[in-house]
């Protein structure tokens, strides 16, 4: 019984990471209509960023977020500003092609600075934990990445809420020609919800980068979790990406659990088959 409450703490916290993974690939889904084929990539390249930082200041990893996030963001929106603006109007292969590209050269760039070899961000967090009871515990690092999630999932709704660029991009999202007669210029809005999705990917990356071990080509991995947060949640839905977040995490920890560590991709990929079939528009779809 202890096995099992510890794997159902570990599979929440875990989704608390995992809705930060998919809460920035949801917003461009929803918004510019695309799909980063990239987004796990920029996860992966938010790690290396700061493991240059680490090494180059000697930073540790949460001081190097100072420098990343800001980064990434810059990236997305140049990314945004330079190439999708361009193509977005000529149907959905365009974009796809640009990002499948990027993805592409972010791994050959990563693999050629880094080499192939694993990477791992360290921190003396890593090692903490609090004692529930003498056999259940919780990782301060994954309490951590869960709390990060939530912080970011509650200040993007803020955001999207209350300011005016928030108000811009959610009617962007609803019907951008109306939003252009209205005065919003529809390729700015573009370019700043590209770079708050990597905004939220830096942060990700990082966590990532501390709780597991990374390679060049590991931005795939990410990718996936991010495809399955946002078909289970529903496209649209940012605090859909939460609850979506903890039944993958649940999904692949408490499976994992029961039919062994194996089993768990299988398990947490079965449940997004599931949702594809039961209920494809997701189960908090707007």
């Amino acid at each position: 019984m202890d096995a099992m409450i510890q794997a159902i703490i570990q599979g929440i916290l875990l989704g608390g990471l995992f809705a930060a993974v998919g809460v920035g690939m949801n917003m461009i889904f929803g918004i510019v209509k695309i799909t980063n084929l990239a987004h796990g990539d920029f996860l992966i390249l938010a790690c290396y960023l700061s493991l240059f930082f680490m090494g180059s200041f000697g930073a540790n990893p949460f001081l190097s977020l100072i420098i990343v996030v800001p980064l990434m963001f810059f990236i997305g929106f140049a990314l945004q500003a330079t190439m999708l603006n361009k193509v977005l109007n000529r149907g959905d292969e365009p974009p796809l092609l640009i990002t499948f590209g990027f993805s592409i050269i972010i791994q050959n760039l990563l693999l050629y600075f880094f080499t192939a070899n694993a990477q791992k961000l360290q921190t003396p967090m890593l090692l903490k934990s609090i004692s529930i009871t003498d056999t259940i515990r919780i990782p301060v690092m994954y309490l951590i990445s869960c709390l990060a999630g939530i912080v970011i999932i509650l200040l993007l709704g803020v955001y999207m809420k209350n300011t005016y660029m928030g108000k811009a991009i959610r009617a962007t999202s609803d019907d951008n020609e109306a939003a252009q007669l209205m005065g919003v210029n529809i390729k700015t809005t573009y370019g700043v919800a590209m770079g708050i999705s990597m905004m939220t990917a830096g942060v990700a990356g990082v966590l990532i980068g501390i709780l597991f071990n990374f390679y060049p080509n590991s931005g795939s991995t990410y990718l996936i979790i991010a495809f399955a947060v946002v078909v289970i949640g529903g496209i649209g839905n940012i605090y859909g990406t939460l609850a979506a977040g903890i039944i993958f995490g649940l999904a692949q920890v408490v499976g994992g659990q029961l039919l062994g560590a194996s089993y768990q991709q299988l398990i947490g990929y079965l449940v997004l088959l599931i949702m594809l079939i039961v209920r494809p528009q997701g189960l908090f779809s707007k």
